[in-house]
């Protein structure tokens, strides 16, 4: 999962009315809701979507902490120019190339932040305000046209972003991994294999008995793993 993004708050659902509806419609949820204890999502949707695309796509298959310390460089790059830590599609459009290598981007992750700053200024990546009337699937729709955003990039921002109560990640291999966990035979000291994993449309099949509190059932399946590795102490 990523980490939350500045000033932080809790989800404008009701949580409350999640967790009861959750529990009763499925059970064995139930049990692991009321072991992981209460549900600590929060999110930022303060953020535009440009700048949440940017981590995000800085975020994809590197370490936290690296990650972190290229963000950070990149953002300290147009002080400059900002004199805060925001900059504007724009800005990135205008920037060298070796001001994007000096904060760490690969070749690749630069071309791809570059299309996001296009997209964004010809209007295929919404603004904050324009996004928040916008279904799910819209938003879907527009964003995986940016180079580097897939369908999972876009469900982790709809989930930590945008506080939309009902997303389901399939292709998520935490949720995959709490799924197996909670409703299958996978045992917390097995060594996971691919075969473990359930498919997506035995995860969508259950989730039926979730609606309309996906987000919520998948961040208690991220904490199913958490327990399973003893990050987290049982309620």
């Amino acid at each position: 999962m990523p980490r939350p993004f500045h000033t932080p708050r809790p989800p404008r659902y009701n949580t409350a009315q999640a967790l009861l509806d959750l529990s009763t419609s499925d059970p064995k949820l139930g049990k692991l809701i009321e072991r992981a204890g209460p549900f600590k999502l929060n999110v930022s949707s303060t953020q535009s979507p440009f700048e949440a695309l940017v981590e995000s796509i800085i975020y994809q298959q590197l370490h936290g902490k690296a990650a972190a310390t290229i963000h950070r460089r990149l953002l300290e790059s147009f002080y400059p120019v900002t004199s805060n830590q925001h900059f504007a599609a724009q800005h990135l459009l205008d920037c060298p190339n070796e001001q994007l290598r000096a904060a760490g981007l690969s070749h690749n992750k630069s071309l791809a932040l570059r299309d996001l700053a296009a997209k964004t200024l010809d209007g295929t990546v919404p603004t904050l305000l324009r996004i928040r009337r916008m279904s799910d699937e819209a938003i879907i729709e527009h964003l995986t046209q940016v180079r580097g955003v897939g369908r999972w990039t876009v469900e982790m921002l709809l989930i930590f972003r945008l506080g939309r109560p009902n997303v389901l990640p399939v292709d998520d291999y935490g949720v995959r991994k709490g799924f197996a966990l909670t409703f299958g035979k996978l045992k917390p000291a097995d060594k996971v294999t691919p075969a473990d994993l359930p498919k997506p449309d035995i995860m969508r099949r259950r989730a039926k008995k979730w609606q309309p509190w996906c987000s919520v059932a998948s961040w208690y399946l991220w904490r199913a793993c958490d327990l399973a590795a003893g990050k987290l102490p049982s309620a």
